[in-house]
C-alpha cells in the first residue's frame, strides 16, 4: 500500500454560490452567441453571480462557516487562514483578513495565494507543509472567486465562462497511519503568463484613462492555446501520478478537476477508462469559478455521501500563470 508523506486529513469542508443564476440566454440577448453554442464549446448551461454587496470575502466567509460546523469547531479554533483567489477584496491587505475579521477568528494567521484556477491546490501544498511540520495545527484553506466583477461582459470568449462562488476546507493532522497526501505536484510555466491575465490595475500597468478606455481591467485569454496547454498539461500530471504511486484508475474513488471545460474532462477521463460516477463535474451548474471548483466538488461529493475514509481521490488544476497542480489523498 502506498504510503502517504504528508499527513492530513480533512476535518470539514463547505460551499457558497450566490443567489443569482445567469443561464446561456442572457448572453444570447445581446451577443453573437446561442445556448447550443456555449454549450456545446464548454458544458457550461448556467452561471452564478454574486450580488452588489458581495465580494470574494463575503462568499469565503460563508463558505468557512459551512466547513466549521462540519468540523464542530469554532472560528476561534483555527490557527490560520489561506485564501486562493485571484480576484480579492483590494490590492492590500489579504483577503485572508476579511475573512478572519468577518469570522472573528482573532490571533489565526492569515494571507492569500495567487494562483487562479490552480490556488486551492497550491493553498493546500501550504497547508499541508505546515501540518506536517507541526507549524499550525487546524488550518482554514478557502478557494473563491468574483470572477463576474473581472470579465468582460461584451467578450464573448470570457465573459460566457466564468462565475462566481466559493468552497473551503478546514485540514488538520491524519489520525491514521495510512491517511493524507500520497502524491503532490505543482509547477508553473511563466512564459505563458499573458494566456489568461488582467493587464492593468497593478504596478505593472496603474489605472490610467488610456488602460480604463481600452478595457485593460478586464481579463484576457488565449482560449485556444490554453485549452491545448490544459488538455496535455492535465494528462501528463494525470500519468505521472500514477507511475510514481503504482495507483491504477481503479484504486479512484473520485477523480476532482479543476472545472475549465466539459470537453477537457471529457477528453482524460475517456483516456482514463473511468466510468462518469468517478469524475466529478459541476461545470454545468456553475461555470468556471476558478480557484473555487475544486473545493466545491470536494464538499459536494463529502456531503453527498460519495466519498468516506480511506477513499483515495486524485485533485488536479492548471490554471494562470500558467500554473497547475495536483495532489492524490488518502481520505
Amino acid at each position: 500500500m502506498t504510503q502517504p508523506i504528508l499527513p492530513i486529513r480533512f476535518v470539514g469542508t463547505g460551499s457558497y454560490v450566490p443567489d443569482e443564476v445567469v443561464t446561456n440566454e442572457h448572453f444570447a440577448s445581446y451577443l453573437d452567441t446561442s445556448d447550443e453554442w456555449i454549450t456545446a464549446r464548454s458544458g457550461i448551461k448556467e452561471r452564478r453571480r454574486a450580488a452588489p454587496d458581495q465580494c470574494t470575502s463575503t462568499l469565503s466567509t460563508l463558505a468557512a462557516r459551512q466547513a466549521l460546523d462540519d468540523a464542530g469547531m469554532t472560528a476561534k479554533d483555527l490557527d490560520l487562514i489561506i485564501c486562493a483567489t485571484a480576484t480579492g477584496d483590494c490590492p492590500f491587505p489579504s483577503t485572508a483578513t476579511f475573512i478572519q475579521a468577518a469570522l472573528d477568528a482573532r490571533g489565526a494567521a492569515a494571507f492569500d495565494v495567487s494562483a487562479a484556477c490552480a490556488g486551492f491546490l497550491h493553498a493546500m501544498h501550504v497547508a499541508a507543509g505546515f501540518i506536517s511540520a507541526d507549524m499550525f495545527e487546524r488550518i482554514l484553506v478557502v478557494g473563491a472567486e468574483t470572477l463576474s466583477r473581472f470579465v468582460d461582459p461584451y467578450d464573448r470568449g470570457t465573459a460566457v465562462l466564468f462565475g462566481d462562488a466559493a468552497g473551503a476546507a478546514i485540514v488538520t493532522k491524519a489520525d491514521r497511519d495510512d491517511q493524507g497526501v500520497i502524491y503532490h505536484e505543482m509547477g508553473c510555466d511563466g512564459t505563458r503568463t499573458e494566456h489568461i491575465w488582467v493587464p492593468a490595475g497593478g504596478s505593472r500597468l496603474p489605472a490610467s484613462e488610456t488602460s480604463v478606455a481600452e478595457r485593460l481591467h478586464f481579463m484576457h485569454m488565449r482560449g485556444r492555446e490554453v485549452y491545448k496547454f490544459a488538455v496535455n498539461k492535465m494528462q501528463e500530471l494525470v500519468d505521472r501520478a500514477f507511475e510514481t504511486t503504482g495507483l491504477t484508475p481503479s484504486d479512484l474513488k473520485l477523480l476532482i478537476p479543476h472545472q475549465s471545460n466539459l470537453r477537457i474532462i471529457e477528453s482524460f477521463r475517456q483516456r482514463m477508462e473511468l466510468p462518469k460516477e468517478k469524475v466529478a463535474v459541476h461545470i454545468d451548474r456553475f461555470g468556471n469559478t476558478s480557484a473555487a471548483s475544486v473545493p466545491m466538488s470536494l464538499d459536494e461529493a463529502r456531503r453527498d455521501g460519495t466519498l468516506v475514509p480511506g477513499d483515495v481521490i486524485l485533485m488536479i488544476a492548471v490554471g494562470a500563470g500558467l500554473t497547475w497542480s495536483t495532489m492524490v489523498i488518502r481520505l
